[in-house]
């Protein structure tokens, strides 16, 4: 076996050592990045090394501070480079399951794009449009639409008149919809053709609401109108309300003489309703001034140029979206518009044979979510273990060769095409960084993506408060865990909570993570009582209190650790940090999603599992389980009590005996935004989910 290694490197790896440069690469992994502006002093501010001792970086183009001048720049360098793609709609099919549902199945065609003059011209016109209909400078308007194209231009059109944009999450139900809309008294809706009831519902309790414009659904058959028909436009009449479809605005806009508008870097932009993980979504007030100031942080880091694809595909109601895009616009790339139901071959709506998006576009640049890359890696894994006993040899040993060379800065192009190339080519294969936030990642995940697509997996992390920057590790940084130093644009200080025992002083420093720079939210929407706790004035600078509990390596990379809602102490006295629990967890593959829960008045942890139904049915028939369905299968005891011996199974030596929930709950139906169990970026809604299975958590903590 060593001499097969030593063969083995000389092939694959030693040729590639002059290209990967892997001395160069550690010692640039390794490097410190981020220091405390008081040497030896761990309590102060931490900066990136760039800016210890300058002016924190606030702009991406010198003299550009309001985002619609950003746009202007970026129009002057680039007007004839490709700037946003989609695809249309070839053929569409309808899939009949067994139970009688539908399900729709699409054929798309090749992706069309206009260049950075031809969007300008419309973001031109829909601005124009704007202004014909009355809307003066800080009318609020709503964004209530998938990711598309005309989302974005529609924003950016907002930002050149000075109108601060409110987005609402498409998947949002008439109640929450109705609860944004009223509350930040907006005068126009931009939503699209199959919400207009929805919208309809909604803005009846709004009065505020004037206008409701419409663009055409994205993926509708050809031969379905995408136009109001008079019962429709009736609907809105009847309440007094104004309804354009997208193309008439585009005409109006056109008809109309040019005028620019003053706007100022301390304008409202945009206000951004969080996801609302335990309580009515709060709306962050973000200006010009803080959403430039965390793309000027983010463009550094992130390597991006004209020549460069990405798949835009996450919700634009999510900051994290929002910045990858504009950031990708200011340097020249070209955006190609996606959706999670047609991002790759195997995508729910995608006709199987098929083209799906990441394979027509073949994008070089991608962001994601934790929730995307878990279900990617365990789609995989489960692919890996089902195969012959001979491919699960060869796969282990290629993967874990890998692995250990990458740790030691190699990358070798022909092991991405001998041993993972079907793999690279779920996201096109031509993909050379991967942007994930929004959550913690769990590092098995990280490393695993590193390893089988062949590229860097950037943790970033934010808040929508910190326009979703405050840190970003580098491509090169070879570890996993990290979520990068601060970014250029802020610091950070650790604020010590003694109650958890999380200090400063403790080697190394830890506690919890405040917020200062320019890219820092104005405040909470009518909520002065909550911005004045979480906006907080230390020694004349401002900071935001995350919540989030940090700590720095030696390097200066931050590691989030544990979040102060998250946290639990068990009647033993000891501190549970349930999200670190539910990361580790999330691997298993009989896991789909997990809900651990403690009492503290109790020493153990439960948890409420949604499982892998294929793999669960695989565990039930090896154990001789007979079942007619899967909501049968959860409810057996001897099922649950598999899970639970395969969980403990799972994480020895990763969890302490405390950590490991000692009872689930198997829930047979998955948890969604829509079913009110997870927020639109996919975090649970803890206190929702607890309320709703109150009764089998009473029933998990009945005596042993």
């Amino acid at each position: 076996m060593k001499v097969f290694f030593m063969v083995y490197d000389a092939i694959v790896w030693l040729p590639f050592k002059i290209f990967a440069d892997p001395e160069n690469r550690k010692q640039l992994s390794d490097k410190v990045k981020a220091k405390p502006t008081k040497d030896g002093d761990p309590s102060s501010p931490w900066r990136h090394v760039e800016v210890i001792d300058k002016p924190l970086q606030d702009l991406i183009f010198s003299n550009c501070p309001t985002l619609g001048e950003m746009w202007d720049e970026a129009v002057d360098r680039y007007s004839d480079s490709l700037c946003m793609g989609r695809r249309g709609v070839k053929e569409v099919f309808e899939e009949v399951q067994k139970d009688g549902r539908k399900f729709q199945k699409l054929i798309l065609g090749d992706y069309e794009w206009i260049d950075y003059a031809e969007a300008d011209e419309q973001i031109a016109s829909i601005a124009q449009a704007l202004k014909i209909l009355g809307l003066k400078k800080g009318t609020h308007i709503v964004i209530y639409a998938e990711t598309r194209m005309e989302w974005l231009q529609t924003a950016i059109a907002c930002f050149k008149n000075g109108l601060p944009v409110v987005t609402v999450y498409a998947t949002l139900g008439e109640e929450a919809v109705a609860y944004a809309m009223k509350e930040c008294d907006a005068v126009a809706v931009f939503t699209t053709f199959g919400l207009l009831e929805k919208v309809n519902a909604a803005v009846k309790d709004c009065p505020s609401i004037v206008h409701v414009i419409y663009y055409p659904d994205l993926h509708q058959r050809s031969d379905e109108p995408q136009k109001a028909d008079a019962s429709l436009e009736k609907l809105f009449t009847d309440i007094d309300r104004n309804l354009y479809d997208f193309e008439t605005l585009l005409d109006m806009g056109e008809s109309g003489e040019e005028t620019t508008t003053e706007v100022k870097p301390d304008d409202l932009a945009m206000i951004m309703y969080t996801s609302g993980t335990t309580g009515n979504p709060k709306g962050v007030m973000l200006s010009h001034k803080n959403i430039i100031a965390a793309l000027a942080g983010q463009s550094a880091v992130i390597p991006v140029n004209e020549n460069d694809i990405y798949i835009g595909y996450l919700p634009l109601a999510h900051i994290l979206e929002v910045c990858a895009e504009i950031v990708c616009l200011s340097k020249g790339c070209r955006i190609g518009y996606s959706s999670a139901q047609t991002l790759h071959d195997r995508a729910p709506k995608i006709q199987k044979g098929s083209k799906g998006d990441c394979r027509a576009l073949k994008p070089t640049l991608i962001a994601c979510v934790p929730a995307v890359l878990d279900r990617i890696f365990k789609a995989i894994t489960d692919e890996v273990r089902q195969a012959s006993p001979v491919f699960r040899e060869i796969f282990r040993i290629c993967y874990e060769r890998t692995r250990s060379r990458y740790k030691e800065g190699y990358k070798s192009l022909l092991m991405k095409k001998l041993a993972f190339n079907r793999i690279c080519k779920l996201l096109g294969g031509n993909i050379h960084c991967m942007l994930c936030g929004g959550a913690p990642l769990n590092n098995d995940t990280q490393r695993f993506m590193n390893v089988v697509f062949c590229t860097p997996v950037v943790q970033g992390y934010g808040l929508t408060e910190t326009c979703g920057g405050a840190t970003l590790a580098e491509v090169y940084d070879l570890s996993t865990g990290s979520v990068g130093p601060p970014l250029r644009c802020c610091e950070i200080m650790l604020r010590q909570w003694d109650e958890a025992g999380y200090s400063p002083k403790n080697d190394p420093p830890q506690g919890e993570v405040l917020i200062h720079g320019s890219n820092i939210a104005l405040g909470y929407y009518k909520n002065e009582e909550k911005t004045r706790e979480d906006f907080i004035t230390i020694n004349g600078k401002r900071w935001f209190a995350s919540g989030d509990i940090g700590e720095f390596r030696a390097d200066g990379s931050l590691r989030i650790i544990d979040r102060k809602k998250d946290l639990i102490k068990l009647s033993h006295g000891e501190y549970v940090s349930l999200a670190r629990v539910e990361t580790t967890l999330l691997t298993n593959p009989n896991i789909d999603n997990i809900c651990v829960y403690g009492n503290s008045n109790r020493d153990y942890l439960i948890a409420l599992v949604v499982p892998n139904q294929k793999n669960l049915e695989q565990l039930a028939d090896k154990n001789g389980i007979k079942h007619t369905s899967f909501e049968e299968l959860c409810k057996d005891d001897r099922v649950s009590q598999l899970v639970t011996k395969t969980i403990k199974d799972h994480v020895t030596g990763k969890l302490q005996r405390v950590e490991i929930p000692q009872k689930i709950h198997l829930c047979h139906e998955p948890w969604t935004p829509a079913s009110g169990l997870l927020t639109e970026a996919m975090k649970l809604k803890r206190k929702t989910i607890e309320k709703e299975f109150e009764k089998e958590i009473n029933a998990l903590y009945k005596e042993k």
